[in-house]
């Protein structure tokens, strides 16, 4: 195959290879690096004899994802429950508007990447590479060095991770209430409000990028008196949807996006919050979230 083909055909499969490194990697960034080493190792590889090319360009984009994702587990700091590795996920942002409303947050499924850091490396690629995208057991097992029976005991074993870890919630039109309200708490630093509308047991996961450390704050009252002390932030927040779930985005005055905050809501209170303060991956979105 021509390098020219070669260049049409990884274009064509350029989304495609994106979602798959995105799923495995849970960040934008390191998913367009992961695509642009896939390209770099097709084209030195050359495609001659290839007779499926968007399997075998999925097969080494999902290795060097691979790859990435054991790179990063190894740099983890200690110190965090074995359910979270310090990083959050890059969201997906809209107005919660009527016609956004309408789109199904498991079309986006970028929020299903939280729990999908509980699993390892190798269970997280099993899982994605079948059950998300159908690639067969057999094309999976040489991906993650194993045979095609072991491969599907990780992916069976990813399956029931997620399952067991992916929390019950409220129905939409519930959480945005309770966000809203927990909202309007914040902005008026209501400390008894805010302890109302928290889960005892509440979890608030905070990444702040690379040289900022990530935090983790448990209980209530803990978490009121961080969400009091940020009054000044909440006055910026607004309602948004966060990977198609009612969540709050802190918008600054020129548009620079400063926070984004995800939550998990059950039987009427908020039991978990995942903020991400990321700047350098939060900028994506600066000045482009819509008008409510």
């Amino acid at each position: 195959m021509s390098t020219d083909l070669l260049a049409e055909g990884f274009e064509t499969y350029r989304p495609h290879l994106r979602s798959v490194a995105y799923r495995v990697l849970g960040s934008a960034a390191d998913a367009d690096d992961a695509v642009q080493d896939a390209w770099v190792r097709a084209h030195a590889a050359g495609a001659d004899g290839v007779d499926n090319l968007g399997g075998w360009l999925t097969t080494i984009v999902a290795r060097v994802a691979l790859n990435l994702l054991r790179s990063r587990a190894t740099r983890r700091e200690t110190g965090w429950d074995a359910e979270w590795s310090g990083h959050l996920p890059d969201p997906v942002l809209a107005a919660d508007g009527p016609e956004q409303r309408a789109v199904r947050s498991d079309e986006l499924g970028e929020a299903l990447l939280v729990v999908l850091d509980a699993l390892t490396p190798a269970e997280r690629v099993a899982f994605v590479l079948h059950d998300q995208f159908a690639v067969p057991f057999e094309d999976v097992a040489p991906i993650v060095d194993k045979s095609v029976a072991a491969t599907r005991q990780l992916a069976s074993r990813a399956r029931r991770k997620v399952r067991d870890a992916t929390p019950v919630q409220d129905d939409v039109a519930r959480r945005r209430e309770v966000v809203a309200a927990y909202l309007a708490a914040s902005q008026a630093g209501d400390f008894d409000a805010l302890l109302a509308l928290l889960d005892p047991e509440v979890v608030v996961r905070v990444d702040y990028g690379p040289g900022g450390a990530a935090r983790l704050v448990r209980g209530a009252r803990g978490v009121a008196e961080q969400a009091r002390l940020h009054f000044g932030t909440a006055a910026s927040s607004r309602l948004a949807l966060v990977d198609g779930s009612p969540g709050l985005v802190t918008v600054l005055d020129d548009g620079t996006v400063f926070s984004v905050l995800a939550f998990t809501v059950r039987d009427g209170r908020v039991a978990g919050i995942d903020i991400l303060s990321d700047r350098e991956r939060l900028a994506a979105h600066d000045g482009t979230l819509p008008d409510d």
